[in-house]
């Protein structure tokens, strides 16, 4: 769990955080009453102008991490036991039978037939730490969006990209799967680990 000392990084350059409405994602109207609330909590902090902050799960802090707001919306929404940390929030899901494996680097893989909207969504690798399971970021996928039809998911990062330009903070991003590692590159290598439903959520 992250340290309940709440470190505010310096301002970053970036480009705009990016707020979307429930009615720019293809389909909303047909998602389940309780993932399009999951959905809506989640967006109106995109509108909040909140910036990355490791530690924070408050938005009244400005600022948010990534498994903070996880643990925000899931919290605001009715699932009391919802860990705090993104490895822990895998775990959850785990043990709950609902997670998803992704070996693949491809979009079509079909190992991403199975994603819905509300899913979590998980990455190892995305900063250095000693963590067992070593699982770093986590997100909620929102679905497509309606004008670009590209899939798009909603959290709190630390230079995600939305239309190819990095974020900082609370946003809208694109989600895609990381490229294939280069072997001669002894930095850190994000990957997609998997997604799955959060725990106690009826299917639809």
């Amino acid at each position: 769990m992250p340290s309940a000392t709440v470190h505010v990084p310096p301002e970053r350059k970036g480009a705009p955080n990016v707020a979307i409405s429930p009615d720019e994602i293809a389909g909303y109207e047909t998602y389940s009453p309780k993932v399009q609330q999951i959905i809506k909590t989640g967006l109106e902090l995109t509108r909040q102008n909140l910036g990355y902050t490791y530690g924070s799960a408050d938005p009244a802090n400005g600022g948010m991490d990534c498994s903070g707001f996880i643990y925000y919306v899931l919290q605001e929404n009715g699932f009391a036991d919802v860990p705090r940390d993104s490895s822990q929030q895998y775990v959850w899901v785990r043990k709950a039978g609902n997670f998803n494996a992704v070996l693949s680097r491809h979009p079509d893989s079909f190992e991403l037939d199975a994603l819905k909207p509300g899913d979590l969504l998980f990455w190892s690798g995305t900063y250095k730490i000693d963590r067992d399971p070593p699982v770093t970021h986590t997100m909620i996928y929102l679905g497509r969006e309606k004008g670009t039809k590209k899939a798009i998911m909603v959290g709190a990062s630390d230079g995600r990209t939305y239309d190819g330009k990095q974020r900082f903070g609370v946003s809208v991003f694109d989600f895609k799967l990381p490229p294939p590692p280069n072997s001669n590159d002894a930095k850190l290598s994000p990957a997609f680990v998997g997604y799955g439903r959060i725990p106690g959520l009826t299917k639809d």
